[in-house]
C-alpha cells in the first residue's frame, strides 16, 4: 500500500514535476492503480446558487461585482429549485452535488438558514453535498455538517507568494483557517486551484507543496486550467497546454495518492484525447453539466459519450465511509 507523508519537500516536489513527461504518466498511473479503481471516475455536478456581485477582486472571476462582465447579478435561489436541479443532475449520473454563491463569507443571516436546508434536501437524495460560500467559521462548519453537508469546497488558487497577484481583498493565511474550520468540523475538504494565471512553475509547485503537508491531505484536490473572461484583468491569458495540465495532475496524484484529483474548469477546451491522458495521468473525478458556476463546461452527452470510449464509469457516492443505497444512472460500457 502507497505511504501517505505530509512531509514531502519542495525540492521532493519539483524533482517529480520536472521529471520526464511519459515517465511522469507512468509513475502517476501506478500510484494511481494502486489506490484507486482506475476506470472510476467520480461525476459531480457545480450548481451556482448565487450569482455575481461578489464583493471580492480575485482577477479570474466573472463574479466580481468591480469588473464588467457578460455576468447578472442574481439573487439566493429558492430551496426547490436546487433540489429539481440536485434531482436532474443524480437522474444524469452524479453523486456529488455541489452548490456554489458568490460571497465572500457565510454570514449568519435568512440566506445562510436557506442553504442548510438546501443541504439538508440534498443529502436527503443520496448524493454526496458539497458547498462553496466563501470563508467560514468553525460555528458556521458545524451547522452545515449537522444539515448532511458532506463536503467543502475552498480553493488556495495558487502558490503563497503569487497570490497577491491574484487577489488583495483577502489574505492567504484566511483561506487555511477556513480550511482548518472545515476539517475540525469533520467535513471533507475539497481544495486545488487554478493554473495558467501567470504563474511560474515553481508557484504551482509551491501550491501543491502546501496542499500536500496539511495535516490531513484535501479528500479532493480540482485542478482547473483558466478559462479567461473577457472583463477581468486576466482575460489574455494564453491558453494552458495539456502538458501543464497532466503535469499538475500527476504530480498531484504522486503525493496525494488517496486523494480524488478532479479534472475541473478548462476541460470544454480539451480533446477528448486530452482528457484522455489526464485520466491515464491519474484524475478520476470531473465536473458534469454545462456550465461550472458562470463558464462553460462539456454537455452530458459529450461525456457519456467520452466515459463509453474510454471504457470509464460513475464512481458510487459514499456517505462516512459508507456506501448508501441510492441508485442512479450507470452510463453503459463498450465491451
Amino acid at each position: 500500500m502507497t505511504e501517505i507523508r505530509n512531509n514531502w519537500t519542495r525540492e521532493e516536489i519539483t524533482e517529480i514535476y520536472n521529471s520526464p513527461i511519459l515517465d511522469l504518466i507512468y509513475r502517476a498511473a501506478t500510484v494511481h492503480r494502486a489506490n484507486h479503481d482506475p476506470q472510476e471516475v467520480q461525476v459531480c455536478t457545480l450548481l451556482s446558487v448565487k450569482t455575481g456581485g461578489c464583493p471580492e477582486d480575485c482577477a479570474y472571476c466573472p463574479q466580481a461585482a468591480r469588473y464588467h462582465t457578460d455576468v447578472k447579478v442574481q439573487k439566493l435561489m429558492e430551496t426547490q429549485e436546487v433540489i429539481l436541479a440536485a434531482k436532474n443532475a443524480k437522474e444524469s449520473g452524479s453523486t456529488r452535488f455541489c452548490m456554489g454563491a458568490a460571497w465572500r463569507e457565510v454570514r449568519d443571516n435568512k440566506d445562510f438558514d436557506r442553504v442548510l436546508d438546501m443541504v439538508k434536501g440534498v443529502s436527503q437524495m443520496g448524493l454526496e453535498v458539497c458547498c462553496t460560500l466563501g470563508m467560514l467559521t468553525e460555528e458556521q462548519a458545524m451547522k452545515l455538517k449537522d444539515a448532511g453537508l458532506y463536503a467543502y469546497n475552498h480553493n488556495l488558487d495558487t502558490s503563497e507568494e503569487h497570490y497577491d497577484k491574484i487577489i488583495s481583498t483577502r489574505t492567504y493565511d484566511d483561506r487555511l483557517d477556513t480550511l482548518e474550520n472545515v476539517r475540525k468540523s469533520k467535513i471533507s475538504v475539497c481544495s486545488g486551484g487554478i493554473i495558467g494565471m501567470g504563474e511560474s512553475h515553481n508557484d504551482r509547485i509551491g501550491m501543491l507543496l502546501t496542499l500536500s503537508t496539511l495535516p490531513e491531505h484535501p479528500e479532493s484536490v480540482p485542478v482547473n486550467a483558466l478559462v479567461p473572461v473577457e472583463g477581468t484583468p486576466l482575460e489574455d491569458q494564453p491558453r494552458v497546454s495539456v502538458w501543464e495540465m497532466v503535469r499538475m495532475i500527476a504530480t498531484a496524484r504522486i503525493i496525494m495518492p488517496k486523494a480524488m484529483v478532479r479534472l475541473s474548469a478548462g476541460r470544454v477546451r480539451m480533446s477528448l484525447e486530452e482528457q484522455g491522458l489526464c485520466f491515464l495521468a491519474g484524475a478520476n473525478s470531473i465536473f458534469a453539466g454545462d456550465k461550472l458556476l458562470t463558464t462553460p463546461n462539456p454537455e452530458v452527452d459529450a461525456d457519456k459519450e467520452m466515459f463509453q470510449i474510454l471504457n470509464l464509469k460513475p464512481r458510487k457516492a459514499y456517505k462516512d465511509g459508507q456506501e448508501p443505497h441510492v441508485h442512479f444512472e450507470q452510463i453503459p460500457m463498450r465491451g
